[in-house]
């Protein structure tokens, strides 16, 4: 669900400080609603948002639910379809490997940065912690675990034009997970794949990092592109 964590980490830091203060702005309070919504699959693709109705069913006014579908348009997520009608968009094969494309250039020089500058011991605390995950238990866990980690690296990275294209790139991540659904065994894989990143992190190794985060990506994408295979 939508945690507090996960609307701030998704409004930005204008709400922040409304939420800190008591506050949250309609236009924000409606965009978290509706990207939970498109990436939970409550708003399935091809699912009309027209204005009156949403307006009506989130409480929102029609100001804040443009601001929030204009939001929603710049992430991707949705298109208008005409000037008070606008849709959630598909995602298919293409879109995928596309994505996965940008995430490699951007994960990889991430990774490499992180190494050169990072806090060792966050990402040796991180490394052990992944050492120790059991995500066939439980997959959230797993899943907060990984946000964790990709909030150190954003932290280590410190270029606000590199975090935010990553934000961007993680908010359709979760569309694509879901469509993909979990794979017990390629959680396990992932488990030690991240463990590996950290830890070259943590030894400020830079090739050793862009390189495990190379090949988590490209076993990541497999694992996705064949179980959307295997659902058709």
């Amino acid at each position: 669900m939508y945690t507090e964590e996960s609307q701030l980490e998704a409004f930005g830091s204008s709400a922040r400080v409304c939420v800190y203060t008591g506050r949250v702005k309609a236009s924000d309070l409606a965009y978290g609603t509706l990207l939970d919504e498109i990436q939970s699959g409550v708003l399935a693709p091809g699912t009309v948002l027209a204005e009156v109705e949403q307006s009506s069913r989130l409480g929102v006014s029609r100001t804040p639910l443009r601001e929030a579908l204009g939001r929603l348009a710049a992430d991707g997520l949705v298109a208008q379809a005409s000037p008070r009608v606008t849709v959630v968009t598909a995602i298919d094969q293409g879109d995928i490997r596309d994505l996965f494309q940008v995430r490699r250039a951007l994960e990889e020089t991430a990774a490499r940065l992180a190494a050169a500058s990072a806090d060792r011991h966050v990402f040796a605390g991180l490394a052990d912690e992944f050492a120790h995950a059991q995500p066939r238990g439980d997959a959230d866990d797993y899943y907060a675990l990984i946000a964790r980690f990709d909030r150190a690296l954003d932290a280590a990275v410190a270029n606000d034009y590199l975090t935010a294209a990553l934000r961007t790139v993680r908010t359709h991540l979760v569309r694509v997970r879901r469509l993909a659904r979990d794979n017990p065994d390629r959680l396990a894989a992932s488990v030690g794949e991240h463990r590996v990143i950290a830890a070259a992190i943590a030894a400020g190794d830079t090739d050793l990092a862009a390189h495990a985060t190379h090949v988590h990506l490209h076993n990541a994408l497999t694992s996705i592109l064949e179980s959307l295979e295997a659902s058709v």
